[in-house]
């Protein structure tokens, strides 16, 4: 049965730091909607209404596009081993830019992998758990480094360049701001 919550508590959090996958869904007012799995450790629980990630260069940077439009953000895990649990963070979110003054204090809480391209931080308006009992178990094998390896052989000047020619724009034409234009 579902639940609402205010804010996350430390029985959350715990499950949140045990999970090796989660998901970005955000959307625009009108065009596609984006949904993206995350990996790495690149999440951070903030405090109990707030969470941030590193978001690495990708083939686009739908989120930061929908994010600008109307910040409408949610986040979901799910338990892929132990006991079933699904958890969804409703909310408000926004692209944190390298020259932005919050940068450096949020980067100091992330491993600094190659090809950063911003961080997402989502104000939680509220969370809903769910029991998942449906979702099948899985053995985690690893993190693929595929992603890590192609940022650092591009470099910093190659990962501006692909920014600049694939990330501007989201599939739908909405600008990204990833160069505050």
């Amino acid at each position: 049965m579902a639940k609402f919550y205010a804010e996350l508590d430390d029985s959350l959090r715990g499950f949140i730091a045990a999970q090796k996958l989660f998901f970005v869904a955000t959307a625009p007012d009108a065009g596609r909607i984006s949904l993206s799995p995350k990996g790495l450790d690149s999440l951070r629980v903030l405090d109990t209404k707030r969470i941030a990630y590193l978001d690495l260069t990708g083939s686009g940077n739908e989120t930061a596009a929908h994010l600008r439009q109307n910040g409408r953000m949610t986040l979901m895990f799910c338990a892929l081993e132990g006991e079933p649990l699904i958890l969804r963070l409703y909310g408000r979110g926004r692209a944190v830019q390298q020259n932005e003054p919050e940068w450096d204090e949020l980067l100091a809480r992330f491993p600094r992998y190659p090809g950063i391209r911003q961080i997402m931080v989502l104000d939680i308006d509220s969370l809903q758990t769910s029991c998942g009992a449906g979702v099948p178990l899985f053995d985690y094998q690893g993190e693929r480094d595929k992603l890590l390896r192609w940022a650092e052989k591009k470099g910093d000047g190659g990962i501006r360049a692909y920014w600049r020619e694939k990330n501007r724009v989201s599939i739908d034409g909405l600008p990204t701001g990833l160069f505050n234009d």
